[in-house]
């Protein structure tokens, strides 16, 4: 079944999605250990590939809760073929926007990204508001509030504990490179399970609509989702990283060290919990938290640039979700 799904176009905008996810959102994960240099860029590129791959084998065999959230949130009214041009819009909203805010070298959040531009086509379908859960939304906005609450007084306090240990310099790269492998496999847990959902529905509604249940995952799109974010994460996202790492805050090994441990916290958090957050929100808050309490300072017109790309995420990719979606109903 899930085999077939991927013969079609529908199920070739979700691995591109996922392509994109991997390229634009991974770097987060390395960025403090390329900009401390405790990894060279390639290594840290290949260590996230690799972890990646594992978090996303082991949170869609061991712990689904995330793919359940994303699977329950929308029901696309109307037609299958309408369903069908309504997640195709969403997930070319999804790319278009990842690959704008790349250019520019802002991190950007393909979760939440994800989630409005699935909302936007959903509204456009007929039943409006109605296609939208409640329950699962409610989850949704949870995972925001936890993405930016959590970040920064998560680094400041990890950071703090540290600063009464004596750490050599030596042995925080060493940790870097741990926490770099933490964060990217926790990203792989995270937003691997959300483009899984993607899969299984696209899968499913080839053959007649969503199934009452999810469970067990199939391995074949849980490999192939590993495999797509791997490959995605490999191509690098050297940009972004300067941003975070570099532009933003001007980052110590320890200051690194404690945006890692605190970012891997809330992320294995609210991973258990189900609730789907960003990784770029937590990550770059964590370094922000970090890195301003370590070094005083941070500069402010690269933290309201990122600021206000988060903002105009929802409202942006909903739009696109929205507007794409009429067009594409034209075409049936």
């Amino acid at each position: 079944m899930f085999g077939l799904s991927f013969l079609f176009p529908i199920g070739l905008l979700v691995l591109a999605a996922l392509l994109v996810n991997g390229w634009t959102d991974a770097p987060n994960a390395i960025a403090t250990a390329v900009a401390t240099h405790a990894l060279s860029f390639p290594q840290a590129a290949l260590l996230a590939a690799v972890c990646n791959l594992a978090g996303v084998l082991w949170a869609a065999t061991s712990h689904s809760a995330v793919t359940d959230t994303i699977y329950s949130i929308f029901h696309f009214g109307g037609s299958s073929a309408q369903a069908r041009s309504a997640l195709c819009a969403a997930l070319c909203a999804i790319v278009l926007w990842a690959v704008l805010a790349w250019r520019f070298g802002v991190p950007t959040s393909e979760s939440h990204a994800l989630v409005a531009g699935l909302t936007g086509a959903a509204l456009a379908l007929p039943g409006g508001l109605s296609n939208l859960s409640p329950d699962a939304w409610m989850k949704v906005l949870l995972g925001l509030v936890f993405s930016l609450g959590l970040g920064i007084p998560a680094g400041r306090t990890v950071l703090c504990l540290l600063s009464h240990l004596s750490l050599s310099e030596q042995l925080c790269r060493r940790g870097l490179t741990v926490g770099a492998a933490l964060n990217a496999f926790l990203h792989g847990a995270q937003d691997g399970q959300k483009f899984l959902g993607m899969l299984l529905l696209c899968a499913f509604w080839e053959f007649g609509g969503p199934p009452p249940d999810t469970r067990p995952v199939p391995l074949v799109p849980v490999v192939l989702c590993g495999i797509v974010m791997a490959l995605g994460t490999a191509l690098g996202g050297r940009r972004i990283i300067d941003t975070i790492g570099q532009d933003m805050v001007h980052l110590t090994a320890k200051a690194g060290l404690a945006a890692d441990l605190g970012c891997g916290a809330c992320l294995l958090l609210c991973t258990l919990a189900g609730l789907p957050v960003s990784t770029t929100h937590v990550k770059t808050a964590a370094i922000l938290g970090a890195g301003q309490s370590a070094s005083g300072t941070a500069n402010l017109t690269v933290v309201r640039r990122i600021f206000l790309t988060w903002v105009f995420t929802f409202p942006g990719c909903g739009l696109l979700g929205f507007f794409l979606t009429h067009v594409f109903l034209l075409s049936l």
